[in-house]
């Protein structure tokens, strides 16, 4: 078994999930009687939203490296982000990374490609949506990335950073990302939705109008256990 390393604190709320969710899936394949061995540093969501209103790439991957160094020098054999928007860096900072990294992106297009899907629609942080390192990973498979329209990103940007972030889930605010939802698979005709921001599974937490929902924090954690049990 291999010591897991994670980068949390993008934001709280996330980092919360994916330790739960990092023990259930080792327990259902692993059974009862053992747990995995997690290291989790966590740094500011603040700061690196900053960084990346600044545009301050050289920074913001060194801030992330920071972080995967300790997590190095601690013992972890491997590491991941817990969160989207930092892969706008992933590339740059996989090269530098003294351990293997974990990617949210590729392992979330591996997803979408077993089910066949050609054409999905992407909810993220308004860093997310605005970037194209979604569209770069899933254009090696074909597969289209459709975002919402500038007036709706910037009302999912708005409500991640004053609610959701904060661990506030309205059901007026579930219902707005719904409605967002409903009008791509009408006149953009999207196949499945991409939740690109760790946050987003704990507001919409189930698949909604025939189409997946795809959960890229337990799409990650799965590549994360199966990478864990591997053989050192």
């Amino acid at each position: 078994m291999k010591r897991i390393g994670m980068i949390g604190g993008f934001g709280p709320e996330a980092t919360l999930d994916y330790y739960r969710l990092l023990i259930d899936e080792y327990r259902r394949v692993q059974g009862e009687g053992s747990l995995p061995e997690i290291l989790i540093y966590s740094l500011d969501v603040y700061a690196l939203f900053n960084l990346i209103e600044q545009k301050r790439w050289n920074d913001l991957t060194d801030y992330l490296l920071n972080g995967i160094n300790i997590l190095a020098k601690a013992g972890s054999d491997f590491g991941f982000i817990s969160a989207n928007t930092p892969h706008i860096v992933f590339n740059k900072l996989n090269c530098l990374s003294p351990i293997k990294l974990i990617s949210i992106v590729e392992e979330t297009r591996k997803k979408v490609k077993c089910i066949g899907l050609k054409k999905v629609g992407l909810l993220g942080t308004s860093f997310t949506m605005q970037s194209d390192f979604y569209q770069e990973e899933f254009a090696k498979d074909n597969i289209s990335i459709i975002m919402p329209t500038a007036q709706e990103q910037d009302y999912v940007q708005h409500k991640l950073i004053t609610e959701i972030e904060l661990g506030e889930f309205n059901e007026a605010t579930r219902e707005g990302l719904l409605a967002i939802v409903k009008r791509m698979i009408i006149e953009d005709t999207i196949e499945g939705l991409i939740l690109g921001c760790t946050e987003l599974p704990l507001i919409l937490t189930k698949d909604e109008f025939g189409i997946p929902f795809l959960n890229t924090t337990k799409i990650h954690v799965d590549s994360v256990i199966k990478y864990c049990l591997m053989g050192k």
